[in-house]
């Protein structure tokens, strides 16, 4: 009866340890839960510039961008409201992680197209990644008749090309930072002296102040200027507000141009000496209805 009891309790020591040994095992196999960082910024912009954010699969969005005159201007240019230039784009995201866009701005009456793409994204999991990263990729086309008739450049010598890398980290949910590496190419360019390619380095971020709005703000350091006009840095201060589907920025910067090419290495203005555009970003985002097929019978 003694040799019958001690051999129960090895028999259950023993398979226990089996069933913990099994356990370990089925874990170990099973696929982990990726645990993706969201909302690293609120809207696919910063504020000039782009933001690591996409727009998901099948949401087009509808982008109206604003840039006024010069706050200095004084009251007879009514601090500049008296100037605009304006873009408008449409933007879709073809799958969760690609998105493209169009648009249109008045400043040189430029068209533009950009594709972004997410390669990697931030993640708390056992495989943390610690930050997220983008490509972004866009062409301008400037059709401003600015120049002699008998000298009329080619399609080619009006295009200009921008790569940029967005790489960016959510360090708590109220403050997101983003550094922006990019390259900026132009066709032809007006002087011998001007560089074709032109390397900057962007920094942007937003702090969240309540549950619906943020500041933000972004800087751009360009490392070999134009040389043909008295390039400035661009730099960028903004007021961000989340209505239903609806982000809003109030920006103020030295900019008053709003894409890559012209942003990043034609502003001429001096933002510590009041050369200040006030500005807006408005978007709308409209999702997509899916149609689900009926199987016929």
């Amino acid at each position: 009866m003694k040799n019958l009891f001690l051999t129960a309790i090895l028999v259950m020591a023993c398979t226990q340890t089996y069933a913990q040994d099994l356990s370990a095992i089925l874990e170990s196999n099973m696929p982990e839960t990726e645990n993706y960082t969201t909302a690293t910024f609120k809207g696919t912009r910063i504020l000039n510039g782009h933001s690591i954010e996409n727009r998901k699969k099948g949401v087009t969005e509808f982008v109206i961008s604003h840039r006024f005159g010069r706050i200095n201007l004084g009251f007879d240019e009514l601090y500049g409201l008296d100037q605009s230039n304006i873009r408008f784009a449409l933007e879709r995201g073809i799958t969760d992680d690609l998105m493209l866009g169009v648009g249109r701005s008045s400043f040189e009456k430029t068209y533009d197209g950009f594709v972004k793409y997410r390669i990697l994204k931030q993640r708390d999991t056992k495989n943390t990644m610690p930050i997220s990263l983008s490509f972004f990729g866009s062409l301008a086309y400037r059709t401003i008749k600015d120049f002699d008739p008998e000298k009329e450049p080619t399609f080619n010598q009006k295009l200009t090309y921008v790569g940029q890398l967005l790489i960016a980290k959510k360090f708590s949910p109220g403050f997101s930072m983003q550094i922006m590496p990019s390259y900026v190419y132009r066709n032809s360019v007006k002087i011998h002296n001007d560089p074709h390619g032109i390397f900057a380095m962007g920094i942007g971020g937003r702090a969240k102040i309540t549950k619906r709005m943020a500041l933000n703000a972004e800087y751009h350091y360009t490392i070999n200027p134009l040389q043909s006009i008295n390039a400035s840095n661009s730099l960028a201060l903004g007021l961000e507000i989340e209505t239903g589907g609806h982000v809003f920025q109030i920006i103020l910067s030295n900019s008053i141009t709003m894409i890559e090419k012209s942003f990043i290495t034609e502003s001429t203005d001096d933002f510590f000496k009041g050369d200040i555009h006030l500005g807006f970003n408005i978007s709308r985002a409209f999702q997509g209805k899916n149609k689900k097929k009926k199987n016929k019978e």
